[in-house]
């Protein structure tokens, strides 16, 4: 038999007066509603707050950001905020802790507990989800029952706990016989296991295999880096696995509904065996705000709005679900006049009472009158798309999660066959203008598959969550308490909540975003700065000759066009073998390469570049690049050129460094003997170099420039805070795009390599040219 609230002879204290409160979850949705509500309508009613520093940000400081956030924004216009936080002061009382720790002894005094913590997220690993969401609630109630006095307990759950049933769910403790103990103690065993599996020889064999081929140009340290957080990453991801099938197979739709479902075991076990009173309030979907603290109020996106986002963006052409499934939507202020309704109602010790917070039972919302609501908002209002007018939204046709599934993977196949196909060609506009689809493409594929996974279960749902005892509830509450506290869910209006509060107030932001300002070509002036440096990477970047045009430059300067052929044949010849250097090392190709000068004079090479090729150089220099150096430098900023050439080929250049760090030809008797004197400073060196160097003159790199076009330049770029990728090869475009960085396409007026030969070779040969290269 069911226990009916509204069969309790005693009056109870609707008010709270005289209440001492302790809130967990504090800073979350439903803690920030709850502290607001007790604040603002409950007088007579203290409140402790149990809270976890962030970083250097105390829990009480914590605390007190939350007045300025827009939860307390009605009560601040109301008293302002200097009384607001006075308030604060007055009635909460800051407990710094962790309820994945030892909870910190708890005032004496306390009436009821109001528990909202819990990990929100679907899919989080196991053991943090049962650290949290069970370990946590262990911890809380074994400082509850070290109370002299037993207070009352509202432990909040979730409608979802009943897992995959159908049908009507009671409010009544759930008929499974998983032991929440065993479970918790294979969850946080589970880290370990996998930890230790991820650091076996074969894992790690395969791990740097696959690093190296993805990340071995940009040199040891980043192959490295990146073989250890794939391994930190498929550890997250087997994690999660364990958690996901370990609840399928239990029969619940994921880990976190799994939890809160053992959490409640652990509440029934500690309200039998100590004789706690509890009551387990159990809401559906959490949204926006009805009416207080005012229409649409929200703290972040939950669970239903990354749906609606995606549909006014356009990118959500269907969706798995059943149209006629009920979506459980009840607003937050709805949650919360019942939650502080049932901390007036005490339950008999040893025996919870069950609350089911949502609307499904007398006002159900359907997956097709929710589809219909939010097509109707978006045609009505759709949001703009920057200089392309507005976003057209679709209609969906519920074709069901088999044919979502099937779509989903055909594409995940294409994008990833077309991004290893462009990974593979050389850098140009049309390849990035390839890749930046293929990159669009894939993120909207990403989001598709990450939406169908975490939420595609719950528009399947069909179960119907009875809410008896919450309708009983409401119907004992007096009239002044009504008109400021309701919660019947009957009093929604879907089209006017959807359409007229809910959407409108998630999609605010996103419009102001594409609409504050129009977008422009032009650039900020750059920020002056004494130590602030500029790096900037040579070819490709600051010219766009390559190492293969001045040879070909001082080899065929002065020879007749006759000879070129075979010239260029020999060349041609030798590509291979340049090519497998250059795809193994940057530096191994440079010292291959550097070979074909040996036996040339240093003299005659100096004169030749002094006379003619020093002039083609800077003809095929970049006019963006200039313009850049010359901005940086005009901003009192510390210019730097570092390249892997030798130093002799550039000398036309320095003008317009502070610094040039190049490669040196050795020479013995006045003749290049094809090697370098030192290692050439390439890939990972540079950052090397770099950190020592800013450390020397007191620059400060997380404000300083680095330009560059390969992936080998990776590492210098993520050495500074301003990276920018000029005409990037492919996979450095990926990374760049992967990670937000400034992207540059430079060079649409540099004279051509052709043009720059003809000229060469048409004016006067310089004296002792044919000795420069042989």
């Amino acid at each position: 038999m069911n226990y009916n609230p509204g069969d309790q002879p005693v009056t109870p204290n609707w008010s709270l007066d005289g209440a001492h409160v302790l809130l967990t979850g504090v800073t979350g949705f439903l803690g920030q509603a709850s502290l607001e509500r007790l604040l603002a309508d409950h007088p007579n009613t203290r409140v402790t707050v149990l809270v976890r520093g962030r970083g250097a940000t105390s829990g009480a400081d914590r605390v007190a950001g939350l007045t300025r956030k827009p939860v307390f924004r009605t009560l601040r216009r109301r008293i302002g905020g200097p009384a607001l936080a006075e308030l604060l002061a007055e009635r909460v009382t800051v407990i710094e802790g962790d309820l994945t720790d030892a909870v910190p002894a708890l005032p004496e005094d306390l009436t009821t507990v109001i528990h909202c913590a819990s990990t929100v997220s679907f899919d989080p690993p196991i053991d943090d989800a049962f650290q949290v969401n069970v370990g946590g609630l262990v911890n809380l109630y074994d400082a509850i029952v070290a109370l002299p006095r037993r207070p009352h307990v509202l432990h909040v759950s979730t409608a979802y706990v009943a897992g995959a049933r159908k049908g009507v769910v009671a409010e009544a403790p759930l008929d499974h016989d998983v032991d929440w103990d065993a479970e918790l103690t294979a969850a946080l065993a589970a880290r370990a296991e996998v930890e230790r599996a991820s650091r076996r020889p074969e894992a790690l064999r395969t791990l740097l295999a696959e690093a190296r081929a993805e990340h071995g140009k940009a040199g040891p340290q980043a192959t490295a880096r990146a073989a250890e957080e794939a391994r930190r990453r498929r550890v997250t991801e087997r994690l999660v696995d364990y958690g996901r099938l370990r609840a399928h197979s239990v029969g619940w739709p994921d880990v976190y509904t799994f939890t809160k479902a053992l959490g409640e075991r652990v509440a029934e076990q500690y309200a039998r065996d100590e004789g706690l009173r509890v009551s387990v309030v159990r809401p559906a979907i959490v949204q926006s705000a009805l009416r207080h603290p005012f229409p649409g109020w929200f703290d972040s996106f939950k669970m239903v709005d990354p749906i609606i986002l995606s549909y006014g963006r356009g990118t959500l052409p269907d969706f798995p679900g059943l149209p006629d499934a009920v979506v459980d939507i009840v607003p937050i202020d709805l949650v919360t006049n019942a939650l502080l309704a049932v901390a007036a109602v005490e339950p008999e010790p040893g025996t919870p009472v069950y609350y089911h917070v949502g609307t499904g039972a007398r006002n159900p919302l359907t997956q097709r009158q929710l589809d219909e609501n939010i097509r109707n908002y978006f045609r009505r209002h759709p949001l703009p798309e920057a200089g392309r007018g507005h976003i057209a939204v679709p209609t969906w046709r519920f074709p069901g999660a088999s044919q979502i599934e099937r779509r989903l993977r055909a594409g995940e196949r294409a994008v990833s066959f077309a991004e290893r196909a462009l990974l593979r060609l050389p850098a140009s506009p049309r390849t990035r203008d390839w890749m930046t689809k293929v990159h669009k493409e894939t993120k909207r594929i990403e989001s598709l598959r990450r939406l169908s996974t975490l939420y595609g279960v719950y528009t399947e749902v069909e179960a119907i969550y009875t809410d008896g005892n919450v309708l009983a509830l409401h119907r004992r509450l007096p009239d002044e308490v009504v008109s400021r506290g309701s919660f019947d869910a009957a009093e929604v209006d879907w089209p006017h909540y959807l359409q007229e509060v809910h959407c409108p107030s998630i999609t605010a932001l996103l419009r102001q975003s594409v609409t504050r300002r129009p977008r422009s070509n032009r650039r900020l002036p750059l920020p002056e700065g004494r130590d602030t440096v500029a790096v900037f990477d040579l070819e490709g970047t600051v010219v766009a000759s390559n190492l293969i045009e001045a040879f070909l430059w001082a080899r065929l300067a002065d020879r007749p066009k006759g000879t070129w052929a075979r010239e260029l044949a020999a060349l041609a010849g030798a590509a291979p073998r340049y090519l497998r250097a250059e795809q193994r090392s940057r530096g191994e190709f440079i010292r291959t390469f550097m070979r074909r000068y040996a036996g040339a004079s240093e003299d005659a090479l100096r004169e030749l570049i002094r006379d003619r090729l020093g002039d083609a150089l800077l003809r095929r220099s970049l006019p963006e690049a200039i313009r850049q150096v010359r901005a940086h430098r005009a901003a009192g900023h510390r210019t730097i050129l570092i390249t892997g050439t030798a130093d002799i080929l550039i000398e036309s250049l320095r003008p317009l460094f502070d610094d040039v760090v190049a490669s040196r030809l050795h020479v013995r008797d006045g003749v290049l003997t094809g090697f370098l004197a030192a290692p050439p400073l390439v890939g990972e060196a540079r950052l090397a170099w770099l950190r020592q160097h800013a450390e020397d003159i007191g620059a400060d790199l997380s404000s300083s420039y680095a330009y560059g076009d390969s992936f080998s330049d990776r590492s210098l770029l993520e050495g500074v805070g301003n990276p920018v990728a000029v005409n990037p090869d492919p996979k450095l475009f990926r990374h760049a795009k992967r990670h937000n960085w400034r992207i540059e396409e430079w060079g649409g007026h540099t004279v051509g390599p052709v043009e720059t030969m003809v000229e060469l070779t048409t004016s006067a040969a310089g004296p002792g040219a044919r000795g420069a290269a042989r």
